[in-house]
């Protein structure tokens, strides 16, 4: 515990000063997620306090996170609109999945998966963090400008019929779960039909209204509906808040911006009694635990968001190793990246019980607590403590915040979270593929693919097909380079060292195969014509496999065919220089020996040549090797 405490002073600083920077962004991303505002805080706090505790970065300030919540955006948009709209109604499913993303978190730490997550391509990181600027400022446009779809009643009239048919449907789901057959009873259909009022008709239909809008590709539909429907006010205060964030910054940095943005655009907004829409009542109490996790548990509700669980877990660890990557460089130190995993695994799965959104290392957060002195994990836990005591004794004030002024908030985060640097590197990446008449770099391919499918699409999918295209690429590369670099040769023809004594008369009967580089399913197609490419005139091949460190199945099935395919034609196959890992996988399937004898196994080149006057018609008497 010494440790523990030996940079107090530093670690408090480091810790309430990282605290206050979270508050406006906590609540900005509870709001933005669609629990509210108390969500955000609870994440906020939770995840702080205890991913600081058991994680394995020192100096980590951990909670919601840009990417974390677009991607809870999509699970709590899904969810509610599956339980007829309710928030109170999809909760359960919705915090289960969120336990669920932390608990698979802590498997991942547990299983020593942390240190694999640095070889995710940079163009997948790249696009998506990108897509996730995009997507943040594409839906808060609406709430900037004082929008929201469910208020819109005209809008929202055009979705009574579509109402009518949802209602409808969920009655004769009903009816089908409850064994009713309605063809013979459509006396019980009609009189659950006339229970429906014009209230359940208009709920529905603002659920519908709501999803028709949400996403980025919703607030681009709506976008000349809000724009025939500015309200001024709401806007002004968005405004006002995005020209304080960047303007205060060139005045000082001491003073975290968002916090004074939040601080002056509220007071005016509460002090002038204008007539703005504030953000949902945060209540003051202690946080209780949503119990109804567990006895409200349905796996029907949660088995589409299974894959989702497991990229939000992803997206967590990757998020949060990174800036663990950033405090090492700062700090001049070395985090544990299992033991932050289980660490960050831990907090979202806390947050989850008690209603929190998920979160993962922060990484502005992390340097503003660096800045000011934090050194232990302390600093990461007093954060915690600070955003709980805030919310203890200032929920009431808090709740008086316009919702405008997070809409705002979040727009300089929108902006913040696009990875300019790849989007600069664009034009000067080499362009090392073609689609049609257009030359293109396939990073900047990946990238703009993951960039478009995540922002109009679906965020776990795009990452997961950017993944597929960008290992396919590599797989092609290597491919090519192997290939590139292991023709078939005469042994006069690019010899190695030892080589280029071998005699010119030899040249038409033996033959050399270099291999520079693993024999996998990449390179597999070139390796295959080996054989074609051998003259009948020829009695040996003498393969160097020196630099073959690696063979998958492909590579394994590839040699076999090819030393099949040469026997028939009585040629013989000679190994040189054979590694462990090829032989073993060749010994699994008995190409050694069926196929290739221990005495067709050589160590060296001088080995092999010294066996070669056994097999072929010319004597090693007759070679003479010149001297390198």
């Amino acid at each position: 515990m010494k440790g523990f405490f030996s940079n107090l002073k530093g670690d408090a600083f480091g810790g309430l000063t990282a605290g206050i920077v979270a508050l406006p962004l906590a609540l900005a991303f509870g709001v933005s997620s669609g629990l509210g505002p108390t969500a955000g805080l609870y994440g906020a706090i939770f995840i702080s306090f205890f991913a600081a505790f058991f994680g394995g970065t020192s100096t980590q300030i951990s909670g919601p996170t840009a990417p974390m919540t677009a991607v809870s955006m999509v699970v709590i948009a899904g969810i509610i609109a599956a339980n007829d709209g309710s928030v109170e109604k999809a909760l359960p499913a919705i915090l289960t999945v969120f336990l669920l993303s932390g608990l698979m978190q802590i498997g991942l730490g547990a299983i020593g998966l942390g240190k694999y997550i640095r070889y995710i391509p940079y163009p997948v990181v790249s696009g998506f963090m990108t897509a996730i600027g995009v997507i943040i400022l594409l839906t808060q446009i609406l709430p900037s400008f004082g929008y929201y779809p469910k208020e819109d009643v005209e809008f929202v009239t055009q979705f009574k019929p579509q109402a009518e048919e949802v209602i409808l449907e969920n009655i004769l789901k009903e009816e089908a779960a409850e064994d009713i057959l309605v063809l013979e009873d459509f006396k019980e259909t009609i009189s659950r039909a006339e229970k429906i009022t014009q209230d359940d008709i208009l709920k529905e239909s603002q659920t519908l209204a709501a999803k028709e809008a949400s996403g980025a590709l919703g607030a681009i539909k709506v976008l000349p509906r809000v724009m025939r429907n500015i309200n001024w006010l709401e806007l002004l205060l968005a405004i006002g808040t995005i020209i304080i964030i960047y303007g205060f910054k060139r005045i000082t940095k001491a003073i975290p911006s968002t916090l004074v943005s939040l601080v002056v655009m509220s007071g005016i907004a509460y002090g002038f009694g204008l007539d703005y829409r504030p953000i949902e009542e945060i209540p003051s109490g202690l946080p209780i635990p949503k119990w109804e996790i567990f006895t409200g548990f349905n796996l029907s509700s949660i088995t589409p968001y299974i894959f989702t669980a497991l990229t939000l877990a992803l997206l967590g660890a990757i998020d949060s190793l990174l800036t663990s990557v950033v405090a090492d460089n700062m700090t001049k130190t070395k985090h544990k990246p299992n033991k932050e995993l289980v660490g960050q695994g831990i907090g979202n799965s806390i947050a989850a019980l008690f209603g929190g959104i998920p979160g993962a290392g922060a990484t502005i957060r992390t340097v503003v607590n660096i800045n000011s002195g934090g050194k232990t994990k302390l600093s990461g836990m007093i954060a915690g403590l600070v955003l709980f005591i805030v919310m203890m004794g200032l929920a009431p004030v808090a709740s008086k915040i316009p919702a405008a002024v997070l809409a705002g908030i979040l727009i300089t985060v929108g902006i913040g979270v696009m990875d300019y640097k790849g989007l600069k590197a664009i034009p000067s990446l080499p362009r090392d593929i073609k689609v049609g008449p257009i030359k293109l770099s396939s990073e900047v391919l990946v990238m703009l693919i993951v960039l478009v499918l995540s922002t109009f699409w679906n965020l776990v999918y795009a990452v997961g097909i950017g993944l597929v295209i960008a290992s396919l690429m590599f797989m092609k590369k290597i491919g090519d380079l192997t290939a590139e670099r292991s023709d078939v040769k005469s042994l006069k023809e690019e010899a190695w060292k030892d080589e280029k004594g071998f005699p010119v008369k030899l040249k038409e009967e033996v033959f050399i195969k270099h291999l520079k580089g693993p024999l996998f399913f990449g390179s597999t197609s070139d390796f295959q014509q080996l054989a074609a490419q051998i003259p009948d005139t020829s009695s040996v091949v003498i393969m160097r496999l020196d630099r073959m460190q690696y063979m998958d199945q492909s590579g394994l099935y590839a040699m076999e065919e090819m030393i099949m395919d040469l026997q028939q034609k009585d040629i013989k196959v000679l190994f040189v220089g054979l590694l462990n890992q090829p032989r073993y996988m060749m010994e699994r399937i008995d190409i050694i020996p069926d196929l290739v004898p221990s005495t067709y196994i050589f160590e060296d080149f001088d080995s092999c040549i010294a066996y070669l006057g056994n097999i072929v018609e010319d004597t090693v008497s007759s070679i003479s090797f010149d001297e390198d």
